[in-house]
């Protein structure tokens, strides 16, 4: 559960990455990951692009359109995914998707998250946890090469 303050922060840092969504709206040239997502019940629907060198993601950027969790959620995921190599980002998905899917997270491990660890404010609306893994589950298509629509249904 929240405190106020946690609270405050999750509501200001949502609406500041979804007003001034960072990498957006980008693809990056020569971009060598794609992948493309979307939630029917809401209609969010993004397409985000990755370019990878040397085992490192340079360069990030998303275009669509979504609900505020949904747009700072890939917002936030980019900023913290550049400069990461490819394995430090498939496992931020795997760690992303338990924390907001799985039982209580250890406090310890949210720590860690930084910036990202507002996300889990949204376990406190089980209607929205799709919107905040709709990003996550389009990012672990993309580092895969999957060609197929990622989508929350």
């Amino acid at each position: 559960m929240m405190n106020a303050f946690e609270r405050g922060l999750y509501e200001e840092t949502i609406l500041d990455h979804n007003r001034h969504p960072r990498f957006y709206p980008a693809e990056p040239v020569g971009a060598t990951h794609h992948g493309y997502g979307f939630n029917p019940i809401c209609g969010d629907e993004f397409h985000l692009h990755l370019l990878e060198h040397d085992g490192v993601l340079t360069e990030v950027g998303f275009e669509g359109a979504g609900c505020s969790i949904s747009t700072a959620t890939c917002s936030l995921m980019l900023e913290h995914l550049k400069g990461q190599t490819h394995q430090e980002a498939e496992r931020l998905f795997e760690l992303m998707h338990a924390l907001l899917t799985g039982p209580e997270p250890d406090p310890e491990v949210i720590k860690q998250l930084g910036k990202l660890r507002v996300l889990l404010g949204v376990r406190a609306f089980p209607s929205r946890i799709k919107c905040a893994t709709l990003g996550w589950h389009i990012l672990h298509a993309a580092l895969s090469k999957q060609m197929e629509s990622v989508c929350t249904e």
